[in-house]
């Protein structure tokens, strides 16, 4: 991973559990599809808390492992997904032997990578025929408030790889080949404290001073006022986007 931001999550690995949603099990079925039949090693490469990883365990015959760069996003996800298997490392240097997986998958992660050097050790660990899948959960901001919240927010990678203006999507490189795409809309209800979490969870603010955290969550608060939405009783229907992206190794 290519940033002292893309490491920076453990120290907000509760707020990042409770705050970020989970995935569609449809959009993760749809990037395994291409994988062959029959048991299946898969691995959630920038696991964090295990978001993906507990998906990608309903799998029929999946055997997953998880790997990221932090150790505290790992303790995290070993409480939330037991029994997964777990390892430090990345998608350009992933602790795995070669040949070794049929599929390996990343969750809000690739924006964070070298793309060349990912492709290339990536392609190094899945077999031929194997699948590489990219997902990502981004807020739906055709709706005005959500475009406010991102203002209030600031932007984040993922958003400005997948969803950005003139952004031609992720960069795969060989060995993968074949690279396919599809969308899924969706809503999530919310509370206060739940928005206030999935914020605090964001790189942006976590590497931002407390005088510019205080001061996005006073903004935050003046929005949710706004909106009504009240205490921890109100919640508000957050729109998703997930795009998932899928190639196979050549």
């Amino acid at each position: 991973m290519s940033t002292d931001r893309a490491t920076s999550f453990g120290a907000e690995a509760a707020n990042y559990e409770a705050g970020r949603p989970e995935y569609p099990f449809e959009a993760v079925s749809w990037m395994l599809d291409p994988m062959p039949h029959g048991s299946r090693r898969i691995a959630d490469v920038g696991a964090g808390t295990g978001k993906l990883t507990r998906v990608l365990a309903q799998a029929p015959d999946a055997e997953v492992v998880a790997v990221d760069p932090d150790a505290a996003m790992l303790a995290t996800l070993r409480r939330s997904v037991p029994g997964v298997p777990t390892f430090q490392g990345t998608a350009e240097r992933m602790p795995l032997p070669d040949a070794s997986l049929d599929a390996a998958v990343l969750g809000q992660a690739w924006h964070w990578v070298e793309p060349s050097a990912a492709s290339l050790e990536l392609g190094r660990v899945v077999r031929t025929g194997g699948v590489l899948g990219l997902i990502w959960n981004i807020r739906d901001e055709r709706a005005d408030w959500v475009r406010r919240l991102t203002d209030i927010m600031h932007s984040s990678p993922a958003e400005d790889m997948v969803n950005g203006a003139g952004s031609d999507g992720p960069r795969i490189e060989a060995p993968f080949t074949g690279i396919e795409k599809q969308q899924w809309e969706w809503t999530r209800p919310m509370n206060r404290t739940q928005l206030h979490q999935m914020a605090r969870s964001r790189s942006y603010l976590i590497a931002a001073s407390d005088d510019e955290r205080s001061e996005i969550t006073r903004q935050m608060d003046v929005l949710f006022d706004e909106l009504g939405l009240d205490g921890e009783e109100g919640t508000i229907d957050l729109p998703y986007v997930t795009h998932a992206f899928r190639a196979v190794r050549a």
